[in-house]
């Protein structure tokens, strides 16, 4: 079994020492490295190659929120979670707009986070429905010319879509499991990947978040209520 690569980026030693101790303990994670501030981490990538980065947002100097910008751009870029103590606020929303895969507030428990870092390892983000509907409501409530602009470019992005590739996109924005999506749009599982992986590559984008984000931006979800607790 190969073992996942992770990073600590967090700038409180006491928090990294704690990771490390809960994380460092699973057969199948190798902790490769810690960070304290995000100048340290480009360099850091480069030299112990993780696949995943947990980042912490808040940090003095550089942030984990440009961090994740910076690593995100790059070929080959690690998977990236984002620790926070808020469930939904702008900083999360840019951070998951960046390509981050997800986040993990960080009073999770143990047993959850190193769930998440499987998770986003094996290429599934860690974002539900109802964290997917909060941070919707939060870009919501930016001014009214910013979401007009926004909706603008989203509509532009989503139009070189398919009918097929769009009714998709609906469906991530959803939520939905790519079981959940076959059977609700009468497609097999192996299709609903390819239209998944067509989307991402067609638009540019890094995970399944953000395609939530981009359909939400579009108006793809207007009227939708997800009643998810």
């Amino acid at each position: 079994m190969t073992a996942i690569r992770l990073l600590l980026v967090d700038d409180d030693p006491l928090v990294r020492a704690g990771l490390s101790l809960m994380l460092g303990g699973a057969e199948d994670v190798e902790i490769v490295g810690e960070a304290a501030d995000g100048d340290e981490v480009v360099a850091l990538v480069d030299r112990t190659r993780p696949d995943v980065v947990l980042m912490d947002i808040r940090m003095p100097g550089t942030d984990g929120l440009t961090a994740t910008e910076r690593l995100r751009s790059r070929p080959d870029a690690p998977q990236v979670v984002v620790l926070t103590t808020f469930h939904a606020d702008e900083q999360v929303l840019r951070a998951l707009r960046a390509g981050a895969a997800g986040f993990v507030l960080k009073d999770t428990p143990p047993a959850e986070i190193l769930r998440a870092v499987r998770r986003v390892a094996a290429g599934d983000p860690v974002l539900s429905p109802a964290v997917t509907r909060r941070l919707m409501e939060q870009a919501a409530g930016t001014a009214p010319d910013a979401r007009h602009a926004r909706r603008t470019r989203a509509r532009a992005r989503v139009d070189t879509l398919s009918d097929r590739e769009r009714e998709v996109a609906v469906a991530v924005g959803r939520g939905m499991a790519n079981a959940d999506i076959a059977s609700h749009l009468f497609m097999s599982v192996a299709t609903v990947k390819a239209h998944v992986s067509r989307i991402l590559a067609g638009l540019d984008l890094d995970n399944r978040v953000q395609i939530a984000l981009l359909a939400y931006d579009a108006g793809l979800l207007d009227g939708y209520h997800d009643d998810t607790p």
